[in-house]
């Protein structure tokens, strides 16, 4: 399934509403964690917070939170505890949550003259798309529309947190080869964007998956089907299909897999 990097760790996504978009000034009003610990257990932390200042209109109009939902609410000192519990040391899933979620936070810890929590690990879904070239648009919203991902009540914390979770596992999935390594060692490619080949150090590259064909441009991992030519190589049939009809339209022609069984095959699976 592509998810053997994550065996034994606490996966927790999280996701932030807040006063504005600096992560420098502006505050929490809203926090998620939603995931499992290391034991497997479910974790669901959802709660807001008072800000200790106005929260501009134009970001109550983005997330329907008003300074009339959290006057009465303790502020972040009041929570600090509990989410440097479930931070520290989990691996951290979230939409551009290296960028933002995680620098606001950090900066909330320490203007309560704490240090911030340290993950394991963080797995941004918006660098995941991005290094798997997952064509824009790159917002949540409209990646979760493209891969059948529900987003109800988009905009709160614990649905956009959901969602991102879901997203990552079905990126994960979808482009398995690219996670077999340690959890550093994909943390670090999706950082610094190091290239992955079938002679680098991520564990079986495509040459050494079962061939479906006898030219072996259709591969087969854990019952799934990766194309392993041409500009869709080490992407996962399914997702193909999807994201280029016309491309699986050709290679369902004898021009494109020459033979009748593979294509038989495959036309029975997209089906």
């Amino acid at each position: 399934m592509g998810h053997e990097f994550l065996a034994d760790e606490s996966v927790l996504a999280f996701d932030l509403e807040t006063t504005g978009i600096s992560t420098n000034d502006d505050r929490i009003v809203q926090i998620a964690l939603i995931g499992s610990n290391s034991d497997g257990d479910a974790v669901h932390y959802e709660t807001m917070i008072n800000p200790r200042r106005p929260i501009p209109s134009g970001a109550s109009n983005v997330h329907g939170i008003f300074d009339s939902d959290v006057k009465s609410l303790p502020d972040f000192s009041h929570h600090a505890d509990e989410i440097h519990e479930l931070i520290e040391n989990s691996v951290i899933v979230g939409h551009n949550v290296r960028r933002f979620d995680m620098p606001l936070l950090d900066n909330e810890f320490r203007r309560i003259g704490r240090l911030p929590p340290k993950p394991k690990a963080m797995m941004d879904t918006l660098e995941i798309v991005r290094r798997v070239k997952v064509g824009r648009p790159h917002n949540l919203s409209s990646l979760c529309q493209r891969h059948g991902i529900s987003l109800d009540n988009a905009h709160t914390a614990a649905a956009d947190a959901a969602a991102s979770l879901l997203l990552f596992w079905r990126l994960t999935m979808d482009h398995a080869l690219m996670f077999r390594n340690s959890l550093e060692e994909i943390e670090r490619w999706l950082i610094h964007g190091k290239s992955v080949t079938d002679d680098s150090n991520l564990g079986r590259g495509l040459n050494d998956l079962e061939m479906l064909d006898p030219l072996g441009k259709i591969r087969i991992d854990d019952g799934h089907y990766i194309v392993a030519f041409g500009r869709h190589r080490g992407r996962h049939l399914s997702e193909v299909a999807q994201l280029d009809p016309s491309y699986i339209n050709w290679l369902l022609s004898p021009s494109g897999i020459e033979d009748e069984n593979t294509r038989e095959i495959l036309k029975e699976f997209l089906s």
